[in-house]
């Protein structure tokens, strides 16, 4: 039997839709949250794309945690989980863009996602320290969790872990689909207004 983590990383692609129910029924969108949601979601986007074309479609297993190495290039070498901090900057951006019963609804979001996030890395973390070893401890040790730090992680791998964006587009073909679907209903309601 899956135990709550296993759980969580297996549906968590479905974990926002309940979120966006509530803000679609109660959105009261303006001209200016809908342009700063905007802005918000991109940035989150291009945060995990970025990470996306380092760690390839490994990011949309859902069966079981697992990947063949450490990466620890690109956005990777500033901090261990960039796409769920893409993630969370992205559903930040809908909270505001709907501005539905806000700030109570994207506060509520945010901390379900950061404890969501949390639970699912230590299960992550778990694997990457079985399967890797001092190899995952050195770089857990020199880059943070979650708080980017400026100054990259410097590794001998990096020469090898390049971008693979042709690979990233693929991959994020789905999500760039439904991040437009939503903003397009935000605006929609917005204009209805």
């Amino acid at each position: 039997m899956k135990s709550f983590r296993e759980k969580l990383f297996t549906y968590r692609g479905y974990m926002p839709i309940p979120f966006l129910l509530v803000m679609f029924v109660y959105a009261q969108p303006s001209v200016w949250t809908v342009a700063i949601g905007a802005v918000i979601i991109v940035v989150g986007e291009m945060i995990r794309f970025w990470a996306v074309a380092y760690a390839g479609g490994l990011t949309r297993v859902t069966g079981s945690v697992g990947a063949p190495e450490v990466i620890v290039s690109g956005p990777f070498a500033y901090v261990r989980n960039p796409i769920y901090i893409g993630n969370i900057t992205t559903y930040a951006g809908f909270g505001i863009m709907a501005n539905a019963l806000f700030p109570w609804l994207l506060i509520a979001a945010i901390a379900w996602f950061v404890f969501q996030y949390h639970q699912i890395v230590f299960l992550e973390e778990s694997f990457l320290e079985k399967e890797f070893g001092k190899t995952f401890i050195e770089y857990k040790k020199n880059v943070p969790r979650f708080l980017p730090k400026p100054k990259a992680y410097v590794s001998a791998v990096q020469s090898i872990q390049l971008p693979k964006w042709k690979e990233a587009v693929q991959s994020e073909r789905r999500t760039f689909q439904a991040l437009t679907l939503v903003m397009a209903i935000f605006i929609v309601l917005w204009y209805l207004r």
